[in-house]
């Protein structure tokens, strides 16, 4: 708690008010900032107990502005456990952000799609997800002091956060498919056996990172929704090694679609 307390007064100092809305911002899909009228942005290297972002495509930057008329907070890069990061070290953004006043968090990531009948290009609102990362952001010495250790995740995405983002998806004709998210440790990408595997499990798409945010979420109370850009197709039948640009590449493409989303989203709150 005094870190999380130092690292808020610090951004207070630096102008950060009473933001309404938290966003995360994952691979690729920095654009969004630009819409969003900036008062202030800090590095992540600059803020006290802060993780720094390590992958090269992460900007690692706290945005604090304007969008649609409500004060957000933007995370452009986040931080994954295959970084070397603890679970702890990866959600202490969550809590940052719910201290300095969200009550909202909206979350995008790039992934690959499990489910054949989706295709890279396309948008994926997750309805629930699987946790595959070997542990709990929560599996700490004093968690209660933090909120409810043990928390009840039967609806971990907000209802009706998920109605409205299918709702303004079909008014703008945007392809939104559901489904379920798994999320694995990485950085390696799956071999054909795993993806065979994680479709068993009844994942429609998989990548490395948003569930700990999630679950961190739901332990702070917040209203949560995430949507996953789907970067590439995984049929362990017909597998084709993958570029990493490529997955960058694809989810640049696929960008303003959430980004629509997003800002319409963001207007109803």
């Amino acid at each position: 708690m005094k870190l999380i307390e130092e690292t808020t007064d610090y951004l207070k100092e630096k102008g950060v008010e009473a933001p309404e809305i938290g966003i995360i911002l994952g691979t690729g899909l920095g654009q969004l900032v630009n819409h969003v009228e900036i008062i202030k942005e800090v590095s992540y290297n600059h803020i006290p107990n802060f993780p720094t972002a390590t992958v090269e495509f992460h900007k690692g930057k706290l945005i604090y502005g304007i969008l649609e008329g409500k004060k957000v907070i933007v995370m452009q890069g986040r931080f994954h456990l295959y970084e070397g990061y603890t679970l702890q070290d990866v959600t202490y953004p969550v809590r940052i952000m719910k201290q300095l006043g969200i009550s909202t968090l909206l979350v995008s990531n790039a992934s690959g799609a499990l489910n054949l009948d989706y295709n890279k290009g396309e948008l994926m609102l997750i309805e629930d997800h699987i946790n595959l990362q070997g542990g709990s952001p929560l599996a700490f010495k004093g968690v209660e002091h933090l909120g409810e250790r043990f928390v009840d995740m039967s609806a971990p995405y907000d209802i009706a956060l998920n109605r409205s983002f299918k709702d303004i998806a079909h008014k703008n004709n945007i392809k939104l498919h559901s489904g379920v998210y798994v999320s694995v440790f990485g950085p390696q990408l799956e071999t054909r056996a795993e993806y065979k595997m994680l479709r068993l499990m009844g994942a429609d798409a998989v990548g490395m990172s948003t569930v700990p945010e999630i679950i961190v979420a739901n332990h702070l109370k917040l209203k949560v929704a995430a949507v996953s850009v789907l970067t590439d197709e995984c049929d362990p039948e017909h597998l084709e090694p993958v570029d990493i640009s490529e997955i960058i590449a694809m989810a640049t493409k696929a960008e303003p679609d959430m980004i629509t989303l997003f800002k319409e989203l963001i207007k109803t709150l």
